[in-house]
């Protein structure tokens, strides 16, 4: 059906209509815009979810990484980020496919109804224009031919009168013959404008009204198409990331497939395996036999011999359970300051020593009680001279308490040691290869350079070339260091049958070496412990294996001598001493010295058989004796 033919009298309601229809165009516009903010609002959220749970770049995140389930959920952590740029790419194309061409597509619509009902209105202003004109040339013939009759009525009577002259009536006659003229002009014109109106007005209702209908027609079903298409393409813009979104998760999918709890299991072996062996047997102690000891074996010195002798057994625990594993750290640590300055108001005293040491010796007296309570819930350690007087048990402690990695990993238990060093080697090694690699390139660059020298001067490699060179051989002195100490690690480590050697042959000697080297460390000539590698303690929250021959720990500490006075010491200021192993003195107060200062800038000093501790060397005026230097 035609607009033209069959509404040809609804101007005003196609106006209407085609108006509505526009309105419809900018509704659809307007859902679009809010579905593409919605996507991109969407897509935002998942991509910061995503970003919310990625890994941090710290040591943690990097020992979860190992695990199976963690890689997993970091693979679905970028499925989903991937997921989210396809809501993104949706957004565009619904911007740029329907909503932008709407834009463009409206104001087009716009301009052309304009132009229809344009023309529809000028064309029905001139047929309203024609009939205006027949109205009036109608009117016009009507009014000429009463002019006429009424002239033509007087002249007959005026005829008829025989009073009349004949002058009169001819006058009569005249005019009534000029009235028909004119009432005949009017005539021939009124029916040249009926006739120019029928013609006009059969055009204006079967031509030119119908185009322009016609056209309004199909504006109308191409703006409808229109809408077709961009319906049509809302859902292609879905369609076409499909594919896309079930990669991301298939990807998903076959990440939670790829968990593995064996491997995870396993994983937990290798993350935690500390090296140690499990504890013996607990050997049984016959206290019976006390009864049958005469005095002369009850006296001191057969007691401290006893004590001495290899083949006394040391209690053993449960090491593995103790819960409290931050005792030890409690127990042993020292002042991590170092030494404090003194007042600026007054004088340094002549034999302060000017160095700014990580933290002073510990002191034993302190110390071995502290041990003793430490003891209660921790295994026996052998040999407490064998910890090098606090200065690698200190340090190892104050590692783990201030968060800084002693670079040999020596914190750690062998087999963790073991494996973090071979790491920083195979690392050592990759940056070796890649400066090799720079060098291998820039020795091809200068060979190319010497035989084209116009191309560049060789001279501008040389200094790279030689910084490469240091790099590599930096690099190499790096990887020989922790090469050494893996191979030290490994020596350590016990080997599989070394674990089921339990006679009592191997007990005797591994008590008589441990005898052995608590002689040897007990002090070097400078009143120093000896650092012997292999009598280095790995402090950390681990299990410390001791061996069941070693003599008990609180004996050893018990039996310590109290240390002589090497001379005398005067404070110079006060001093707090607040933290661990100091001790407080007041300005001008003496005091004994029982140890002088080690390069670490404190210097130990005992107020009476009771209180002892370490002060600063720039505290005190110190006064040592002359045996005391001479030694």
């Amino acid at each position: 059906m035609s607009w033209g033919t069959e509404l040809w009298d609804q101007f005003d309601n196609l106006e209407k209509h085609t108006q509505w229809g526009i309105e419809f165009v900018e509704k659809y516009t307007k859902f679009v815009k809010e579905r593409s903010e919605i996507e991109t609002n969407y897509a935002k959220q998942i991509r910061n979810l995503s970003k919310k749970y990625q890994p941090k770049k710290n040591s943690k995140e990097e020992e979860e990484s190992k695990y199976t389930f963690c890689r997993a959920f970091l693979t679905t952590l970028n499925e989903l980020n991937d997921y989210a740029g396809q809501h993104e790419v949706i957004s565009e194309n619904l911007t740029s496919l329907i909503i932008t061409e709407l834009a463009r597509y409206l104001q087009e619509l716009k301009t052309e109804r304009k132009s229809h009902f344009h023309d529809g209105r000028k064309a029905q202003q001139h047929i309203e224009s024609s009939w205006k004109q027949l109205e009036a040339s109608k009117k016009r013939f009507e009014r000429e031919c009463k002019e006429a009759e009424r002239a033509q009525q007087y002249f007959e009577k005026m005829d008829a009168d025989i009073n009349v002259t004949k002058a009169d009536v001819e006058k009569a006659r005249q005019q009534a013959q000029m009235r028909h003229q004119m009432a005949s002009d009017s005539k021939s014109e009124y029916a040249a404008y009926l006739e120019k109106f029928n013609k006009e007005q059969n055009e204006h209702y079967y031509t030119i009204i119908p185009n322009i209908f016609q056209k309004l027609q199909d504006m109308e079903e191409k703006r409808i198409e229109r809408i077709s298409v961009c319906m049509k393409t809302f859902a292609d813009v879905d369609r076409q990331v499909l594919p896309i979104v079930g990669k991301c998760l298939d990807g998903m999918t076959n990440a939670a497939e790829s968990i593995e709890p064996k491997a995870d299991s396993k994983q937990v072996v290798e993350s935690f395996k500390s090296g140690f062996e499990p504890p013996g047997d607990v050997e049984f102690e016959d206290y019976g036999q006390a009864m049958k000891r005469t005095v002369s074996e009850t006296s001191l010195s057969n007691t401290k011999e006893s004590k001495e002798k290899p083949g006394v057994k040391a209690k053993s625990k449960l090491w593995p359970f103790i819960k409290n594993k931050n005792k030890l750290m409690s127990l042993l640590t020292s002042p991590h300051q170092p030494p404090p300055a003194p007042p600026a108001s007054s004088p340094p005293s002549p034999s302060a020593v000017p160095n700014d040491p990580q933290s002073p010796k510990q002191h034993k007296e302190p110390l071995s009680h502290r041990l003793n309570d430490f003891m209660a819930s921790k295994p026996k350690m052998h040999c407490l001279r064998s910890l090098r007087r606090g200065i690698t048990l200190n340090s190892h402690v104050r590692n783990l308490i201030e968060g800084s990695v002693p670079e040999d990993f020596s914190h750690l238990p062998p087999e963790q040691r073991r494996k973090k060093l071979q790491g920083k080697i195979d690392e050592l090694s990759k940056d070796i290869q890649k400066e090799m690699d720079q060098r291998d390139a820039l020795t091809k660059m200068k060979d190319v350079y010497i035989k084209n020298p116009q191309m560049g001067d060789p001279a501008s490699v040389d200094p790279r070339l030689t910084e490469i060179g240091q790099n590599i051989e930096k690099l190499q002195s790096e990887v020989q260091k922790f090469e050494g100490w893996l191979a030290e690690v490994e020596e350590r480590m016990p080997s599989k049958s070394d674990s089921h050697r339990k006679s009592g042959l191997y007990e005797t000697q591994n008590s008589t070496t441990v005898s052995n080297n608590c002689a040897q460390d007990r002090e070097s000539p400078d009143g120093s412990y000896t650092e012997e590698q292999n009598s280095e303690v790995q402090v950390k929250a681990q299990p410390i294996p001791t061996p069941t021959t070693t003599t008990e720990f609180d004996d050893e500490f018990d039996d310590e001598e109290v240390l002589p006075t090497i001379g005398t010491c005067k404070a110079l200021y006060p001093f707090e001493g607040h933290n661990e192993g100091t001790i407080s003195v007041a300005e001008g107060e003496l005091l004994y010295v029982i140890e002088e200062d080690k390069g670490d800038g404190w210097t130990r000093v005992r107020r009476n058989e009771d209180e002892e501790g370490y002060v600063p060397t720039s505290y005190v005026e110190v006064f040592l004796e002359t045996n005391a230097k001479d030694s």
